[in-house]
């Protein structure tokens, strides 16, 4: 059953549209603020959609040499209220790519005949073809990239996105980010699927004819098409049956990446996770999508009675949209439609530049949906998917009257399924899906960033996971009438939601995971740098959760809360922190005693005086500030230190209270865990005895399951300690701190936050705040060890490199 609405797109339609859009603007605003820092790229923009913001908060920007990659952080740290970000860049490739379309002797007589024919069809189509001359000669070189796509979180092996990326000159490879500094490409896959076609012979299947001969001028431009890509897309994580060698099945994550290429064919890589390279490729099986000049690709994955559907969404430079069946082999729990299903057919010329499907969830049929929105020239064009006892229902129309210029990008918030779109004269619209008994309808409102950045001009817009902000590729507009002489390309941010907002949803988070929700912790950072004290109404809510729920998320979200508070009352630093300081080293050598000032001298002036400056502020290195403002607490000339020192060391308690009730929860797991997986008399690797002492030697700490528990496991171990010792004098490491061991002869060990072990080796992981370390596998650990180091931070909630 399909129910169709399809409005003309005229004058008619168009002021209707205005005047809806006229009444639902007095309803609701959007409130836009500039959020510093702008980020300037080194190069032009290039390619479509150029901007996207994955779901580990990386914003990459397609440029003319490079994608800039702009990862946001939420730095409990720093003081200062701009952003934390924190820039890589992925090169491009120094060669031009080379599509392979066989023997390269018969390639370049191939070439050298197109060129040089007297066809002028055959001639100028040859030489003016990117595909077939990327490295230009007559013309300017093909650099910079076309288009890149980030994976679902949890896909390298940081449990992280990756990142595949399509060059101007047709290459597609996938990149890591695995130091943090550094991008590695782990796999070229243009060059495997050439190599792939050229074993085949240029067929999809056995069955199909015979291909043409090489010299053939459209056998030529067939084998080039039947390889260039024109938009690449990943699937959500699915799970797939593994078969061991003793024929026991596992289940093993996988991701799929498809890609479109310029004749219509849909390649769907499969990879098991996580990813490495080439090994990691499971199969790659060619679709065919019927579909002529295609030109932007997305998934459809739709959820119904915990079965799954999903199909491949493709849009047509002439204006067709439809959705292809994609069958999925050894996928648990997918199914896969009949036949494809024809969302938009009409040749109207109207080009689809992008689209988004979002899952949404229909108040009045009480079941899930898909909506799908595609940008169409000015218009935006959207279907709802639902399944019902009838079949699958399919309602579409066109939403008119939002943009005078065609529409530029557009991009989605998925969680409440808000869609941005932008036109290049700065005017970005937000459109608000409203059910009704039928299907749906949208309220839009227009954000004029001219408001905001003053005149400018835009190329692309990315929405952050979580709402929180939109980020915009800007360049000046024009003054006077004139056009700017020179461009110059900026990352710039708007926030989309409110202080208010952004702390109710993530009181009210189903994901309880702060990494998560990097977009949302940093507009409540802000507000709290800001304003100085942590708004009563948060407190209070979060008190209320911590009691009714006992959440360690909750826990985390209140140390987080703290830290900043802390860090909005401590004087910013006059000096920069890096530079030296002359003075102090003259000081240190004129104070030194004896004959000149040898190095450890000078080392032990530096600990001295850093000790000084420690005094009052809990050895952070930062003086006071006299005058520093305090919401809470106003101080007076006279005696305003006392009260502000008397402050912090308050917070500095809350703090610690905070950090050792998440360090005991986690102690509480990791004992589980040793319990239900230990033999009797087995060495583990953790410090169990010592764990429990700990958990026990705090009077005041009276927690029933932690007895229990400790109580099993003592009876479980007898009299054995297992203890450890300090690998360079072999003497005994008691486990005093939860941060550090230190032995008898005062080595100094810290402690894996994960499994509390004593990192003894010189190489260890970090989580991506600094909050704590972790040690890294080894080979003789056990699964359920191995399981627990690759958790995130305890306190912080961020991976680990």
């Amino acid at each position: 059953a399909a129910g169709r609405e399809e409005p003309p797109l005229g004058l008619e339609a168009v002021a209707e549209e205005a005047t809806a859009a006229a009444a639902a603007s007095a309803g609701f605003r959007l409130t836009a603020v500039r959020r510093e820092p702008a980020v300037r790229l080194q190069h032009g923009a290039s390619g479509l959609e150029p901007l996207a913001w994955s779901e580990d908060h990386r914003v990459s920007v397609s440029t003319a040499r490079s994608i800039a990659v702009l990862e946001q952080l939420s730095d409990v740290q720093s003081g200062g209220q701009d952003m934390v970000i924190h820039r890589t860049a992925v090169p491009a490739p120094a060669a031009a790519c080379t599509l392979k379309v066989g023997p390269k002797k018969e390639v370049a007589e191939c070439k050298e005949k197109f060129a040089s024919s007297v066809d002028p069809t055959v001639s100028q189509t040859f030489m003016l073809d990117r595909v077939f001359n990327p490295e230009g000669k007559s013309l300017t070189p093909m650099r910079g990239f076309k288009y890149s796509s980030w994976s679902p979180l949890g896909c390298d092996a940081n449990g992280r996105c990756l990142l595949a990326a399509l060059t101007m000159d047709n290459r597609l490879s996938i990149h890591a980010n695995l130091n943090r500094l550094q991008w590695v490409q782990l796999v070229d896959l243009t060059e495997l699927y050439g190599q792939r076609l050229l074993e085949a012979g240029y067929k999809l299947c056995k069955a199909d004819a015979a291909c043409g001969e090489l010299g053939d001028f459209a056998e030529f431009q067939r084998r080039h098409s039947m390889q260039a890509p024109v938009r690449m897309e990943w699937s959500g994580i699915c799970t797939t049956q593994q078969v061991k060698h003793n024929n026991e099945c596992r289940d093993v994550g996988s991701v799929l990446l498809a890609v479109l290429f310029e004749n219509g064919h849909i390649a769907v890589w499969q990879f098991q996770l996580p990813f490495l390279g080439k090994e990691s490729i499971t199969s790659c099986n060619t679709i065919e999508s019927g579909i002529s000049s295609p030109s932007v690709l997305s998934w459809w994955e739709y959820e119904h009675s915990n079965r799954k559907m999903s199909g491949l969404i493709v849009g047509s430079a002439y204006g067709p949209v439809k959705i292809i069946p994609v069958n999925l082999k050894a996928v648990k729990g997918y199914f896969t439609l009949r036949q494809p299903v024809v969302l938009w057919q009409e040749m109207d010329q109207l080009p689809v530049h992008s689209i988004k499907c979002i899952p949404l969830y229909h108040p009045y049929q009480k079941c899930s949906c898909s909506l799908v929105v595609a940008a169409r020239g000015p218009y935006v064009f959207w279907c709802l998917l639902l399944i019902s006892k009838a079949g699958l229902n399919v309602h579409n129309s066109h939403v008119t009257g939002l943009h005078s210029l065609p529409i530029v990008s557009m991009t989605a918030d998925k969680q409440n399924g808000t869609v941005y779109t932008c036109s290049s004269d700065g005017k970005v619209r937000q459109l608000i899906p409203i059910f009704t008994d039928i299907a749906l309808k949208f309220e839009h409102q227009l954000l004029k960033l001219s408001e905001v950045f003053g005149c400018v001009r835009t190329h692309g817009i990315a929405v952050s996971p979580c709402g929180a902000y939109l980020a915009v590729i800007t360049t000046e507009g024009m003054a006077n009438g004139l056009h700017p002489v020179n461009k110059n390309y900026q990352v710039q941010f708007v926030t989309l939601k409110t202080f208010e907002e952004a702390a109710a949803q993530l009181l009210e988070s189903s994901v309880q995971n702060l990494f998560r929700q990097v977009d949302l912790t940093d507009l409540v950072r802000w507000k709290i740098l800001k304003d100085k004290h942590i708004p009563q109404f948060l407190q209070e809510a979060l008190d209320k959760k911590i009691e009714s729920c006992g959440s360690t998320y909750f826990w985390r979200f209140k140390l987080f809360l703290l830290r900043i508070l802390y860090q909005s009352m401590q004087k910013a630093p006059t000096e920069v922190t890096w530079r030296p300081s002359h003075e102090d080293a003259k000081i240190l050598i004129s104070d030194s005693p004896g004959m000149g000032s040898t190095e450890d001298d000078q080392e032990e002036g530096t600990s001295k005086q850093a000790s000084k400056q420690s005094v009052g502020d809990m050895g952070k290195g930062v003086d006071i500030d006299d005058t520093a403002e305090d919401s809470l607490h106003q101080p007076s000339d006279t005696g305003g230190r006392e009260p502000m020192v008397e402050k912090l060391l308050e917070i500095q308690a809350q703090i610690e209270a905070v950090e050792m009730h998440l360090t005991r929860e986690h102690m509480k797991r990791v004992l589980g865990e040793v319990y239900l997986h230990t033999w009797i008399t087995e060495n583990t690797s953790i410090p169990t005895r010592g764990v429990c002492d700990f958990l026990m030697s705090d009077d005041g700490y009276d927690d029933r399951t932690a007895r229990v528990l400790i109580g099993h496991i003592l009876k479980k171990m007898n009299k054995q300690t297992f203890p450890e010792h300090c690998s360079l004098c072999k003497e005994i490491l008691p486990f005093t701190d939860r941060k550090q061991a230190v032995c008898s002869n005062g080595h100094i060990w810290l402690r894996c936050f994960l499994t509390y072990q004593s990192c003894q080796s010189l190489v260890y992981r970090r989580c991506l705040l600094h909050d704590s370390i972790a040690r890294h596998p080894t080979p003789e650990d056990p699964e359920w060890i191995k399981r627990l180091l690759q958790g995130p931070c305890t306190f912080c909630d961020s991976p680990v490199f």
